[in-house]
């Protein structure tokens, strides 16, 4: 742990523990449902039972007459207190098309899906809350629900005349006119289905609203805090700094947990409410029902390409089906779809509309690789057809159209009318396509393609893909020196179970020239650590708050060795700080000890508008039983080149957690509802996850070839590239493995009874 550290110091690229990891192993980790207050009470959420209809009443009198039963609050509630019900509001894609679609904090006059809260009954103890839901009587006068990818026959909010919120537009060059006597053009239809994060702990508040004064304190904080506390801020008529978000340690979040939901608003109101603190902790079924889905796309996409396999052109119309209402992050999703279908393939001409649709369905936000899962799927099954259809090798095809290094840095699609533009910064996408088919032995396995050996057909596939990362606008970091001589970092970064500690250590021993060890701690994601913080999400961590650290460890020096000079009666200049100690002309010296009694800190910020693009490329070897439908992965292969690795350990970690999370969503993982807008699969008996045995022959090489000019690290985004291409490599193996059949994968998961069903279908057309 402690290392010798010198002038150059090397933690950072190296493979170090996770210093987290201790305490979690001595089961001394601290998350919110571990906490307890003095006078806490407990809370429980009325849901609605039915997708769609008009609340008639609600009558909580015999609920409220239980024994232990301190309150129930309802919408009416709500709006007595603070003379509305507040909506959750967007905090990425922000247009005022989307306004109307916004969901209230609570059920008020109607509900839209099956898991909006109605109610709040807040008890002496979880048991009697949950029990008191039952007395509760709520009557609901259903409507139809809209469940269909675009249905408009019963609309959510009537004041808008329709269940299209918006059109987003991905466009670069004409493609209109690159398809006019275009010498081949092919389109296809494909689906990604409705599914979601499932973190091993899920979500939990503990909120206490300070009686004596108009304070507001939130453990269980994740991901946002500060975008949670600005938003809890407005709703409350409060200043900023009258609320503090306090984030312990966070069972995963990959993106749906630590979002601005229902709770968070509702659980400080039970607290203002009954003038106590009140704690509320999701089960399981809550979370399948009411916190994020996330996928849940079809589309129709077109290709024009020359005769050599040149690609022309990209065009298409994708429909993303967001659910009852669009919160916080709902639409950047379809967003992604349509900036990154191109992904990581030099397209000069690209049209893609992708349509938000609301129905009476969970809501939707950002689940690890948002909108570039489902784009990847589309783009490369269709690759893989043309390939076939051109009769060119499926690697030529994909190598003769990525984007050269000489063309970096290469604009994608503009995205309007958010107007959103990105620019890939540096690469050599062939370097990890060629590195993959190396690993997988691609070409002494390619014939295996499409034979049927001891009852199981092979079939191999490679797709590649790019990662978005690094979203601005800034993050900032503070750190303290102790009076131990040790230096603590706070960021305001957010750590949702992806080594965030380990990692900052490492920059910030790199960066002060220290022992690991006098890191005393990363403290992180709660708004009591520094002024402004933006959080952990699109792949941002490392980047933006790894510079931030960079940035206030330089700025702690300087203050080191100002405090020095004094004492030392030198210039700042001439001080050296080595070994624990400040050190001037003639060796003379202060220990950081001794100078920390006088309080010594500094804040650092890292700013860019500028996005990393780690890239990469997925090969995978499967086994199809004709039989069962049932796919068996022999060998899965991710190449990505992450710009500079700060720690392969956990880089390794990431990649393998997301290519399983991939596999998941390409095989099982499934959230169906029926034409009432029930949803079938929400319990883990019905909703598949794969297990630790599922996939077993996992590989992740990371690179470093090409760092980024955009930060002083040179580290690029590497979250979420695990997941990106997983769909569409799956998908393609197992149509070449039953390429003799004719089955052509278009819709995920391909789960072993679907996949069965396709087979037959194959068959019986061959007849």
């Amino acid at each position: 742990m402690s290392g010798a550290p010198s002038k150059s110091n090397t933690f950072v690229g190296s493979p170090i523990e996770r210093v987290e990891d201790l305490r979690f192993l001595r089961g001394r980790g601290q998350y919110v449902d571990d906490l307890a207050l003095d006078g806490m009470l407990h809370a429980a959420i009325l849901r609605s039972s039915v997708a769609h209809g008009h609340i008639m009443s609600i009558d909580v009198t015999a609920a409220l007459a239980r024994t232990g039963v301190h309150a129930v609050v309802t919408a009416a509630d709500v709006v007595a207190a603070l003379g509305a019900v507040p909506a959750i509001p967007m905090r990425q894609e922000q247009m005022p098309v989307f306004k109307p679609y916004e969901q209230p904090a609570i059920a008020h006059g109607k509900v839209r899906y099956v898991g909006e809260p109605v109610a709040v009954v807040v008890a002496d103890s979880q048991a009697i809350a949950e029990d008191a839901l039952e007395a509760i009587e709520l009557t609901i006068e259903a409507l139809p629900a809209a469940t269909g990818p675009h249905s408009e026959e019963a609309l959510l909010v009537e004041s808008t005349g329709t269940n299209c919120a918006a059109t987003l537009t991905a466009v670069r060059g004409d493609a209109d006119a690159a398809f006019k006597d275009a010498p081949y053009v092919r389109r296809e239809r494909f689906r990604v289905q409705r599914h979601t994060a499932v973190p091993m702990e899920s979500r939990g508040l503990l909120a206490d609203w300070g009686t004596s004064r108009a304070h507001l304190t939130v453990y269980g904080a994740a991901k946002v805090a500060f975008t949670i506390r600005r938003i809890l801020a407005t709703q409350f008529s409060l200043a900023e700094d009258a609320i503090a978000m306090i984030e312990g340690d966070v069972g995963g979040a990959f993106g749906v947990r630590g979002e601005f939901y229902p709770e968070d608003f509702l659980i400080p109101f039970a607290s203002r409410t009954v003038g106590r603190p009140v704690k509320w902790i999701e089960d399981r079924r809550e979370h399948l029902t009411a916190t994020n889905h996330a996928r849940d796309v079809a589309c129709e996409i077109e290709i024009a390409c020359e005769r050599d396999g040149t690609i022309r052109a990209l065009r298409g119309h994708a429909h993303a089906d967001v659910g009852a209402y669009l919160r916080t992050n709902g639409a950047t999703g379809a967003r992604n779809v349509a900036q990154v279908l191109s992904g990581p393939y030099s397209i000069p001409n690209i049209r893609v509309d992708v349509s938000v649709h609301v129905s009476n369905k969970t809501p939707v936000g950002t689940y690890r690789g948002p909108g570039r899962f489902e784009a990847d799927f589309f783009r490369e099954r269709l690759l893989d057809m043309v390939a076939r259809d051109l009769k060119l090798d499926g690697v030529e095809f994909r190598r003769r159209n990525l984007i050269a290094e000489a063309q970096m840095p290469y604009a994608l699609a503009t995205v309007v009318p958010l107007n959103i533009a990105t620019e890939t910064d540096t690469g050599e996408y062939r370097e990890t396509l060629d590195r993959c088919l190396v690993e997988i032995g691609w070409n002494e396995k390619t014939a295996l393609q499409g034979r049927l050996v001891d009852g199981r057909y092979h079939g191999l596939a490679v797709g590649c893909y790019l990662e978005g990362g690094a979203s601005g606008p800034r993050e900032n970091a503070r750190m303290v020196l102790e009076t131990d001589g040790t230096v603590s970092v706070y960021v305001g970064s957010s750590a949702v179970g992806q080594g965030l500690e380990t990692i900052f250590t490492q920059i910030a021993a790199d960066a002060l020239e220290m022992p690991l060890d006098r890191i005393r701690g990363v403290y992180h994601g709660s708004t009591t650590h520094v002024r402004e913080g933006f959080g952990s999400f699109s792949s941002r961590s490392t980047v933006m708050g790894g510079s931030a650290v960079i940035d206030a460890a330089n700025n702690l020096k300087a203050a080191i060795r100002a405090a020095a000079a004094k004492g030392l009666r030198c210039d700042a200049d001439a001080v050296t700080i080595e070994a624990g100690q400040a050190i001037g002309p003639g060796r003379l010296s202060i220990a950081l000890a001794a100078l920390a009694a006088g309080g010594i800190s500094a804040e650092g910020t890292f700013a860019s508008t500028k996005r990393t693009y780690s890239y990469g490329a997925h090969a995978v070897h499967v086994a199809v039983d004709p039989k069962t439908g049932q796919v068996a992965v022999l060998d899965y292969v991710a190449v990505e080149d992450v710009g500079r690795i700060v720690n392969p350990m956990t880089l390794h970690g990431q990649g393998t957690g997301a290519i399983v999370q991939g596999l998941g969503g390409a095989f099982l993982e499934h959230l169906v509802y029926d034409e009432d807008g029930q949803l079938l699969t929400g319990s883990l008996a019905d909703y598949l996850m794969p297990t630790a045995s599922d996939f077993p022959s996992i590989r992740t090489v990371a690179l470093e070839s090409k760092p980024t000019p955009h930060n002083p690290l040179g580290a690029k985004g590497a979250g979420e590239g695990g997941i990106i291409p997983v769909g569409g490599v799956i998908a393609n193996a197992v149509a070449a493995a039953l390429s003799s059949l004719g089955v052509e994968p278009r819709e995920l998961p391909l789960s072993p009874s679907r996949l069965w069903q396709l087979i037959q279908v194959a068959k019986g057309s061959s007849r």
